[in-house]
């Protein structure tokens, strides 16, 4: 009854009348309403979306060449790669939205307003610029407004972070999505919807986007192979024009050189791999939204922590109790309770009275209350003790020193806690007006129990850590030094400049975080970022990984691409082995595909040039492409291991190792058709019979090679794997075997040509293993 008579007080105090009907319908149609629409798009357009872009184009570009060329089977089967590809995405992406409760980002609460002279509560929607309304204790800012009456304790931890509430009184701004600690004001709206704090800031996370590796790693493979592609053609052309081959037959060998150079099942190999890895973690309470930032945690090196609420709990506690006078800790405590409010969960007076309780004492007999005035930064309480009225004080250290006697050490020992980062109180008590100082408390947001044991085991995967935070740089040390990140403490300017030779950066603001990510990013860092209030979001939506934590806001979880739903940071690490996991599979169809499309371009145009005809029918090329992109599908699901290191894409480095096994099958292959061409005598239709099952047998021995870096027997591959490899095998062999589709061949000729590609794989296994020894990368995976 009390908070209803305070209400119908301030509200009859403020003299104003508020916005007419007329006024509400000219703003109306100038601002619209109060809400941030999210605009959803339709499975069907969704899906349409995710054809349309560069890694589509490819696929697209070569359905209709095959079209053109008239192989309606051949573009049927890259079109249904094309819509698989997008539709498992689409679905990924609306699971994982579904599963952590996405949400349209408006504020669905009500609100007291002030139209036509009378107060009426509404929902916030309808709020307009201009409109007055009254806030009180509890109530969520439902857009900006600006104070013209009273004052109050705002908590903006959901907009900055920081747990610590913020004063405000008239003419200061408290912006949308604020909480209402304690008092309550008359304001008037200065910004709603998209334009509050609150809709910008969610803008931003539309417009924040982090760069796509997968697509540059895309069209390297293809430039590479694109590259050695115009060698062979011309080679082919020449060798062609000089033996006088029509060019009708020559045409169709070199439109499949380039089709099979396109990775059509390359879009469709990495969604599955991801979605399988994300369902995984899952199980494992980890939710991934955006599907990407799975594969992309295998190359993350820079790790930026938000302290507030990510390294910490967001829950001050009392770190010390300094009794200045006669009165012990627990008397000291006593009476800071006595002037704490009970009634309130604001951070302050949950601390003290939780510490009260922890040791418990019993707090002294209250005979009043005033509750903490934003103002004069005081909280007053009158006590019984001894038979005696005892007035308390609890607030500002400075105000307190200006209204009771402090003693002489009182400035160093204040000087002292405030170098420890910590946030200070005064207790002060006395009979009437003859007020002591009796101690000072210090408030710290304690470390997460497991953040010092979770951040050792992030760094041991080679990350470098750095926290961030809106905190002081004493603070930040604190913090930092407790969980072992260290103590160099930079500022903003130090973060734009040199952010990897800093711990930590204090003082940073929300839009600084962004711009912090993207310095990093800039540098050549995979960047990851986790975080929890709306000002995290950008930041989140712009980091290569964004990870939001268990308490977020709604506006972070929809920015992050993973979403922890335990309050564990040591989840992260599922997060990295997942995506080292990912990378392995993604690793092995790289390899493989730069190997045998290398291997068999090679082999038609050195084989054309060597017996004046093409060593494969084109036929059964078609059968090589899709039986290869068959099986690669598959390794989305294969079995893998994490490393010890960051993951890169190193082009360079992967064309190396592919050249180990495009040359070794080459020369092999060259050799085979060398013997059955000079010396077996054997029909050309027999030799292509042969050289098909050749190629399947080493692209499928090849992918067995590449799975791992240790003996290709160190892993079992996956069941789908196993049934996949297996069936291209039988296949080919009884097609070989039984002539389906080609010349048929006695079955000694197959035996003896799969114990030789055996032996081949024996001796290219072991100079696989020799070339990752001398490059330093073996034994970094982590097998288990």
């Amino acid at each position: 009854m009390l908070e209803s008579k305070n209400a119908v007080s301030i509200e009859n105090s403020y003299q104003g009348t508020g916005l007419n009907d007329d006024d509400l319908q000219a703003k109306r149609k100038e601002y619209g309403y109060n809400e941030i629409p999210e605009k959803q798009a339709g499975p069907v357009i969704g899906t349409l979306k995710r054809m349309w872009g560069p890694i589509p184009w490819l696929l697209e570009a070569a359905m209709i060449f095959e079209l053109f060329m008239g192989k309606g089977v051949q573009a049927a089967v890259v079109f249904l790669l094309l819509v698989f590809s997008a539709v498992i995405g689409e679905i990924q992406e609306k699971r994982a939205k579904k599963a952590i409760g996405y949400l349209h980002h408006q504020l669905q609460i009500s609100v007291r307003v002030l139209r036509n002279g009378t107060w009426q509560t509404m929902p916030s929607r309808e709020l307009v610029p201009g409109d007055i309304v009254h806030v009180r204790v509890g109530d969520i800012v439902p857009a900006d407004i600006e104070i013209i009456q009273g004052n109050a304790s705002v908590d903006e931890s959901a907009l900055t972070g920081e747990s610590i509430d913020v004063s405000k009184e008239a003419g200061d701004t408290i912006f949308s999505a604020s909480t209402i600690s304690h008092g309550e004001v008359i304001a008037g709206v200065t910004a709603i919807g998209r334009q509050s704090s609150y809709g910008k800031t969610a803008e931003l996370v539309r417009t924040a986007e982090a760069p796509g590796r997968l697509q540059v790693l895309l069209f390297n493979i293809v430039r590479y192979l694109a590259y050695l592609d115009v060698i062979l053609a011309v080679i082919l052309v020449v060798t062609a024009f000089i033996n006088g081959t029509p060019w009708q037959e020559l045409l169709p060998f070199l439109v499949i050189l380039f089709i099979a150079t396109i990775p059509i099942s390359m879009p469709s190999s990495f969604t599955v791999a991801n979605s399988l890895e994300a369902q995984n973690l899952a199980k494992e309470h980890v939710l991934i939204t955006g599907l990407s930032g799975i594969q992309e945690a295998a190359s993350m090196n820079v790790l930026l922590v938000d302290k507030t609420g990510t390294i910490t709990n967001n829950r001050p506690e009392i770190a010390e109790l300094v009794p200045l006078g006669q009165q012990g800790e627990g008397e000291l405590l006593k009476l800071a309770a006595a002037a704490s409010d009970d009634t309130s969960n604001d951070t302050i007076s949950t601390a003290i009275l939780g510490a009260l309780k922890k040791q418990n004492l019993v707090m002294p007999e209250r005979l009043s209350f005033t509750a903490f005035d934003p103002v004069r930064k005081i909280s007053t309480a009158q006590i019984s003790q001894n038979g005696n009225q005892l007035n308390v004080v609890l607030g500002s250290p400075t105000v307190i020193a200006e209204m009771a006697v402090v003693p002489d050490n009182f400035t160093a020992q204040l000087n002292l806690l405030s170098s420890k980062g910590s946030r200070i109180l005064a207790v002060a008590s006395g009979e009437s007006e003859k007020l002591v100082c009796q101690g000072l408390i210090a408030l710290a947001d304690s470390p997460r129990d497991d953040a010092k044991e979770s951040i050792a085991k992030i760094k041991e995967l080679g990350i470098r850590v750095i926290m961030l935070t809106g905190d002081t740089a004493g603070t930040a040390k604190a913090i930092a030094e407790q969980v072992g990140l260290g103590n160099r403490i930079g500022t903003l300017q130090d973060a734009l400049s040199n952010p990897l030779g800093f711990d930590g950066f204090a003082n940073v603001y929300p839009e600084d975080k962004y711009k912090i990510v993207q310095v990093i990013q800039k540098s050549g860092m995979v960047v990851g970022m986790t975080g929890d209030g709306i000002n995290d979001a950008p930041a989140l939506k712009q980091a290569d990984v964004g990870i939001a934590v268990s308490t977020a806001t709604d506006v972070a979880k929809s920015a992050a691409r993973v979403v922890l739903t335990e309050p564990k940071l040591s989840d992260i690490t599922k997060v990295i082995d997942g995506g080292h996991r990912v990378y392995r599979r993604m690793m092995t169809w790289t390899i493989t595909k730069l190997a045998r499309t290398a291997e068999l371009a090679a082999l038609l145009t050195f084989g054309f040039i060597f017996s004046g005809f093409f060593p494969v029918s084109l036929s059964l090329i078609v059968f090589i492409v899709v039986m290869n992109d068959m099986v690669t599908l598959t390794l989305g699901t294969d079995n893998a291991w994490p490393t010890t290191v960051p993951e890169k894409w190193n082009m360079p480095q992967l064309a190396k190792i592919s050249a180990i096994f495009t040359i070794g099958w080459l020369a092999l292959g060259l050799g085979l058709l060398w013997f059955y061409f000079k010396i077996q005598n054997l029909s050309a239709a027999q030799i292509s019979s042969l050289m098909f099952i050749y190629l399947i047998y080493s692209a499928m021995e090849t992918i067995i090679m590449t799975r791992t870096r240790d003996q290709f027997w160190s892993s079992v591959p996956s069941k789908w794997v196993r049934g996949m490899v297996a069936l291209n095998i039988v296949l080919a062999t009884l097609m070989a075997l039984f002539g389906w589709v080609m010349a048929g061949v006695s079955w000694k000729y197959i035996a003896v040509l799969f114990v030789i590609t055996l032996l081949a794989l024996l001796i290219l296994d072991g100079l696989k293993i020799r070339y990752y020894k001398v490059t330093g990368i073996l034994g970094t995976e982590r097998h288990s």
